[in-house]
């Protein structure tokens, strides 16, 4: 074990006696994710740096520090990439960091055509409540036997443990790649997403929104040249030039595309994950930001309208998480920013802590407000 690890090990050790909270974090990019933080910063900084690359076998293993744009920036050179689009937060684009993507698990333009975070995890590291190095997985997809924990870490916000490695599973940057944009509604939006994904064309993002009244559906196309362009001849719509919209898909990976920057501060910013088959949704009136095909709709509405939104996504068959505060609210608020589980998987969830941080050390509460 290395000293930045086993020093992470015994500060937990230490603390574990009298149950004393620990915060975990590594560039801070997420700190306004999940419910307010609790507890003395557990710092991920020193476990930095890639500890194996194997690009012919498309696995990376890097250790939780690590910044992610360092991790791309390494990708990019052999021509891969993570394909989930991990989103890089806040104003230092460059803070973000391996083990707060992966303890989030949030996921970017692309997900719904290659899959989220926890899919491309194939082991991982972990230092649990009792200090414990706990090693899961492995480099390879077929190693899993029993529980799958290393992909359980995905979402888990740092409630588990302490995440120190990941090995990742990463893919070749795709040989083609087209934006299309449309005029049309949102119902037209979702009607055409529809009708694509039915058909066999290399969809690979798209993203509906309204400016000053008027719809634009935006669409990415990757995959084989041939299969883009047949694709593009196919669908019709305006060519973006591929530099100007690379610009365009990394703003809204970030959450910095002026959409989300209009009236900020005003309203609490509603993620509704719903299937994207769902219609419409009619929230306080606004147009959304729609993503992943119709399955992401980002709204703006007052938080105290959690209850009538909620009951929407419910009723569209999703759930929907208060993602952001308004400024003004960013630290406190009585609403809960994730949906009630059910009682069963509320139980799951609860044991899973209970086994990896009997003590309750690791982020209390981000989960579970009342905790």
């Amino acid at each position: 074990m290395d000293q930045a690890l086993s020093q992470i090990a015994r500060r937990i050790r230490a603390v574990a006696a009298d149950a004393t909270p620990l915060r975990i974090r590594g560039g801070g990019t997420k700190d306004f994710h999940g419910e307010v933080l609790q507890g003395d910063v557990l710092d991920t900084a020193a476990l930095t740096g890639i500890t194996s690359y194997e690009p012919s076998e498309l696995v990376v293993t890097v250790r939780a520090g690590t910044p992610l744009a360092e991790l791309e920036a390494a990708l990019a050179e052999k021509g891969q990439c993570l394909p989930f689009e991990p989103p890089h937060f806040g104003e230092n684009a460059a803070a973000g960091t391996v083990g707060g993507m992966v303890a989030a698990g949030l996921s970017g333009p692309a997900r719904a055509s290659v899959g989220a975070v926890r899919d491309y995890v194939l082991g991982a590291t972990l230092v649990n409540g009792r200090g414990e190095v706990l090693t899961f997985g492995g480099q390879v997809m077929k190693n899993v036997a029993g529980y799958d924990v290393s992909r359980v870490l995905a979402g888990s916000l740092g409630t588990l443990g302490v995440i120190a490695e990941v090995s990742l599973k990463v893919l070749p940057v795709a040989p083609a790649e087209a934006t299309l944009e449309f005029t049309c509604n949102q119902a037209d939006a979702l009607r055409l997403l529809n009708e694509w994904g039915g058909r066999p064309l290399p969809l690979n993002a798209s993203c509906w929104f309204e400016q000053a009244g008027v719809g634009t559906l935006y669409l990415r196309l990757r995959g084989a040249v041939a299969a883009v362009e047949a694709a593009c001849a196919h669908l019709g719509g305006e060519r973006k030039e591929n530099a100007l919209a690379a610009v365009e898909w990394r703003l809204l990976r970030d959450q910095q595309h002026p959409w989300f920057a209009a009236d900020e501060g005003a309203m609490a910013l509603w993620r509704l994950s719903v299937p994207q088959t769902a219609p419409v949704l009619a929230i306080d009136g606004n147009a959304p930001l729609v993503e992943w095909h119709g399955g992401q709709r980002w709204y703006k509405a007052p938080a105290e309208h959690a209850a009538r939104i909620r009951d929407i996504a419910h009723a569209a068959g999703g759930h929907a998480t208060l993602f952001r505060m308004p400024a003004s609210r960013a630290a406190g608020g009585d609403v809960p920013r994730f949906d009630a589980l059910s009682a069963p998987v509320a139980r799951i969830h609860r044991a899973l802590m209970h086994e990896f941080d009997p003590h309750r050390i690791f982020n209390r509460g981000r989960l579970f407000a009342a905790e």
